[in-house]
């Protein structure tokens, strides 16, 4: 008898694939350290963007700190798409996710042109995205949906907040947020129109109090 219960527990253990372990272990590290290519034409790329040096640094703060949002991002739709389970989610955050690969590339080519770098927390913005996003996708799909709007209602704000600060001068940034900015809004009522369940307020709270603390931080390391 206990060799026969000790049977059917191994059965019902799950454990990870050890090819998805390595393929996401594959895309991290693309993620955090190769270049990136984006699909879509750099907005704005042809504007001028003839700075002060005061206001280079502003701008090269709050790029850095929008190429780290966009390595969240990558994150938490690949830890999302980890744990969906229903097909139509999962095309949806495949479809988001390439979206975001072309703003993490804006963003970083962007960042180059001003001279300044990424941040160096990125490696841990990316696995603590990466874990929330698995743990949005583990509570169900609808919840996992409710997390990715509410995330991109936050991130539509922060980057109006940026293109409030942005030198008016810099117009190549600006062009780069104010599209993606565009593209969180569609991303979030995408979710919404697949039954995003509405997040609990203090899950709202606690998302805000993250991403404020990733934001400041990255702005300056």
């Amino acid at each position: 008898m206990k060799a026969s219960s000790s049977a059917r527990g191994s059965r019902h253990l799950d454990l990870p694939d050890p090819d998805a372990i390595l393929v996401e272990l594959d895309n991290a590290l693309r993620t955090l350290f190769a270049p990136a290519h984006y699909g879509k034409p750099v907005p704005g790329y042809e504007l001028p963007a003839a700075l002060e040096e005061h206001e280079e640094r502003v701008s090269r703060q709050l790029m850095r700190v929008d190429h780290a949002g966009e390595v969240c991002a990558q994150a938490l739709y690949r830890g999302q798409m980890t744990a969906a389970r229903d097909a139509r989610v999962k095309t949806l955050l495949a479809r988001a996710a390439n979206e975001e690969t072309d703003h993490l590339a804006w963003t970083e080519q962007r960042l180059g042109e001003l001279g300044g770098r990424k941040s160096l927390l990125n490696p841990l913005w990316y696995f603590n995205s990466f874990a929330l996003g698995v743990a949005s996708g583990l509570i169900g799909d609808r919840w996992s949906l409710g997390f990715l709007a509410e995330t991109e209602r936050q991130v539509e704000q922060h980057l109006q907040g940026h293109l409030e600060r942005l030198p008016q001068k810099d117009q190549r940034s600006r062009a780069i947020v104010a599209q993606m900015k565009r593209d969180e809004a569609r991303h979030a009522t995408s979710a919404r129109r697949q039954g995003a369940t509405p997040l609990p307020a203090p899950v709202r709270a606690a998302m805000k109090l993250f991403a404020s603390v990733m934001t400041t931080t990255s702005r300056w390391l």
